[in-house]
């Protein structure tokens, strides 16, 4: 048996009835790291030490969990995959990171990413490309990439990622993994190093919707120290592992099947919705009007916030530090630039630009506050949508996994690569992405859902019950 093959669910099982140990679980995770990390490339650094517990309580989980660089370890390297934090050692937890120690997991390391999660396809980290497990010459998405193909190559049984617009649903579509964005508010962002604070939340990325409900199960909950947090009741997702959608309304939104959708995408969640109206789910087509002014939106609502956050980095506070080798301003602002100049990529560079343009003086009104009132514009189409549906389903991403370097020097063709999933962030509702299918290149595709916010129970509800009756998630990479 490959331990590392199988679900976390299962895993507690087998060390439940004593047939599995934690110790030889994390033992055949590290097994498949020293077999596939060098081509797959999922992690910037491995914990070798990870102390197992004893186990004393029956609600421990003792799972190894891979965890994005954007989140801060007591005492531990935390680079948001740049070269300007090389070095930094974070002073203190994340919540996320006391909740899951609390819970006995495992540590095993932490996952590359595009450079402070401004990407789409994990190209953009100062440690180089992850790569496709699937298809070892294709991106695995961003910009939790590494989080998404950890997990598809059996390198951690699940992983905790970061999305800002779509940065956990679009790379688990790639790498053919399950992959949910809770409602913003339901998870603490304490301790999870900002890109745009407003549209972060941190999530689980695993091989099936058991493990994201039980992992949601560990992370979810109010936290004092982030002001975001919405302090409310936190529900056993797990009991809504239901296999019934008999009675539930579902939107189709026609935005989301125009041009530009891969035909062979389409196909595959045409598909999957065959199979939850058979289960019982009705389905008709209704309209989200301001869609196609998402992506722009979203890209000066992130790159206003990203611009304000990312001030901090100059070389004082936070990792490197590069002095200039002649005086062109002053000693300080010259220090400035230069560490900012070699500490932060080329995509970074550019969305400070962006931001700042947006955000500065005779600019603010026709860029930023206008992607204000558009944002809510947008909310407002999910509402209404809400009032009559519990839920809308749709693709992921318009395509399937595209080659290593094709889209580079595209920013804009990256940028689509979220389409569909940034609304979810604008309007702070809960989303989930799940394998729906294979294209002929034998590369995942991904089913979309969302629904209204803290309603992930109803999200768990569908997507379990599509998951129950196909066996898209069963499919594991060989490696």
């Amino acid at each position: 048996m490959e331990l590392n093959k199988l679900t976390a669910h299962e895993l507690l099982d087998l060390i439940k009835n004593k047939k599995a140990t934690p110790q030889e679980i994390l033992g055949s995770v590290h097994e498949q790291i020293e077999k596939s990390e060098k081509d797959v490339k999922a992690y910037v650094r491995i914990n070798e030490n990870t102390v197992v517990a004893t186990a004393s309580d029956e609600r421990s989980v003792p799972i190894p969990i891979g965890i994005k660089d954007n989140m801060c370890i007591l005492d531990q390297e935390t680079t948001c995959s740049s070269k300007i934090l090389k070095g930094f050692k974070a002073p203190y937890n994340a919540t996320v990171i006391d909740k899951l120690k609390k819970s006995g997991a495992l540590l095993i390391g932490n996952t590359n990413m595009d450079e402070f999660a401004m990407g789409s396809s994990t190209e953009n980290s100062c440690y180089g490309t992850t790569h496709n497990p699937w298809k070892l010459d294709c991106v695995p998405g961003g910009s939790s990439g590494g989080s998404a193909a950890a997990v598809a190559a059996n390198e951690a049984i699940w992983a905790i990622g970061s999305d800002t617009g779509g940065s956990i649903r679009q790379p688990a579509s790639f790498c053919g993994v399950v992959g949910m964005k809770p409602t913003y508010g339901r998870v603490s962002r304490y301790g999870l190093i900002a890109f745009a604070s407003s549209l972060d939340q941190i999530g689980p990325i695993t091989k099936d919707v058991a493990d994201s409900a039980l992992l949601l199960n560990i992370i979810a909950g109010y936290d004092e120290r982030d002001s975001t947090s919405v302090d409310m009741p936190v529900p056993d997702y797990t009991q809504a592992l239901e296999n019934n959608v008999k009675g539930l309304k579902i939107g189709i939104p026609k935005e989301y099947f125009v041009e530009g959708l891969d035909p062979e995408v389409k196909d595959a969640v045409m598909t999957a919705i065959e199979v939850l109206k058979k289960q019982g789910a009705t389905f008709e087509e209704v309209s989200l009007p301001h869609t196609d002014y998402g992506i722009a939106t979203y890209y000066i609502t992130a790159t206003s916030e990203a611009s304000s956050n990312l001030a901090r980095y100059d070389g004082v506070q936070y990792g490197i530090r590069e002095l200039a080798k002649k005086t062109r301003k002053s000693p300080l602002l010259d220090m400035y630039d230069e560490t900012r100049a070699v500490g932060f990529g080329a995509e970074v560079k550019r969305r400070i630009m962006l931001g700042t343009y947006s955000l500065s003086s005779g600019y603010y009104d026709a860029y930023y506050l206008k992607g204000l009132k558009v944002r809510t514009l947008i909310k407002n189409d999910f509402d209404k949508l809400f009032a009559d549906f519990d839920a809308i389903i749709g693709p992921t991403s318009p395509t399937t996994a595209f080659k290593i370097g094709d889209r580079v020097n595209d920013p804009l063709s990256m940028y689509l690569s979220d389409i569909y999933t940034v609304s979810a962030n604008l309007s702070g509702i809960p989303a989930i992405s799940l394998p729906c299918g294979f294209s002929k290149e034998k590369l995942p595709i991904g089913l979309h859902i969302m629904t209204k916010p803290f309603a992930e129970e109803m999200l768990f509800r569908i997507a379990y019950t599509y998951e129950q009756n196909t066996q898209w998630h069963k499919q594991r990479v060989e490696l």
